[in-house]
C-alpha cells in the first residue's frame, strides 16, 4: 500500500524495520486526508486523520489498548470483549456483534457485522452501515510479500514469540464473493486498489487514476 503513494523505498524499510513509526507514510497519504477513511487494526498508527479504528481480533486490542485508549475518534469492534455494555462504554469502543446468522458478506442489521474470517472484510459491513455508495479497497493484498510476511504491521502482539503459522488467507478469502453479491444488490460499489490482490470479485483500479 505505501508504494502506491509514493513512499520511497528507504521510509518504507524503516517503518518495517521499526526504526520509525507508520506515522512516516502519513504525509505520502495526503490525497486521502479529506476522504472518508476505515483504518483496520494498525492502520491507526499512520495518522488521527483517519475516521474510524475498526478491529475484531481481541488478541490485537490486548497489546494496543493503551494506545487506542487515546484515539481520539470513532472506535468500532466486533470482539466479544466488549459484549459488556460497561467495558464499552468505558473504553470509548461501539461495539456491533458478528452476524450470527449471515457469517460471509454484508450484515443486513445495522447492529451487527458479518465476520468473513477477518477483520478488513468486516469493516466493509460497517462502511455499508454507514451508508457508503463506493468503496475502495487498500492494502487488501491477501497474499504474502517479498518477505514472506502476511501483515505490513507485523504480528498481532510483536512482544510474544508465536511459532509460525499457516498463512490465513484461503480462508480470509472465502467471504469475498458473498461480499460482492450483496454489495450489488445494495448498490454498493466496491473497487479493489491493491495491484497484487489475490481478491478476483471486484473491479481492480489504479489508485492514482480514482484520486
Amino acid at each position: 500500500m505505501p508504494r502506491q503513494f509514493g513512499v520511497p523505498e528507504e521510509v518504507i524499510r524503516t517503518v518495517v524495520s521499526r526504526q520509525m513509526t507508520a506515522s512516516a507514510y502519513g504525509p505520502y497519504m495526503s490525497p486521502i486526508h479529506d476522504k472518508h477513511v476505515i483504518g483496520v487494526n494498525n492502520v491507526y498508527q499512520i495518522g488521527d486523520w483517519i475516521d474510524v479504528i475498526f478491529f475484531g481480533d481481541c488478541s490485537w486490542y490486548l497489546f494496543h489498548r493503551p494506545y487506542i485508549a487515546k484515539w481520539p475518534k470513532l472506535k468500532v469492534t466486533c470482539c466479544n470483549r466488549f459484549a459488556s455494555r460497561t467495558e464499552s462504554q468505558s473504553e470509548g469502543v461501539k461495539y456491533l456483534p458478528k452476524d450470527t446468522t449471515k457469517s460471509f458478506g454484508i450484515s443486513s442489521n445495522p447492529s451487527t457485522v458479518s465476520w468473513n474470517s477477518n477483520s478488513g472484510a468486516a469493516a466493509i459491513s460497517l462502511a455499508a452501515h454507514l451508508g457508503v455508495k463506493r468503496i475502495i479497497l487498500l492494502g487488501f493484498d491477501m497474499s504474502l510479500d517479498g518477505h514472506k510476511v502476511s501483515h505490513w504491521h507485523g504480528p498481532h502482539n510483536p512482544q510474544k514469540n508465536a511459532k509460525p503459522t499457516k498463512p490465513p488467507f484461503a480462508r480470509h478469502l472465502k467471504g469475498f464473493p458473498a461480499i460482492a453479491s450483496d454489495a450489488a444488490a445494495r448498490g454498493i460499489e466496491i473497487l479493489n486498489a491493491c495491484p497484487e490482490s489475490a481478491i478476483t470479485v471486484f473491479p481492480k483500479i489504479n489508485l492514482k487514476d480514482i484520486l
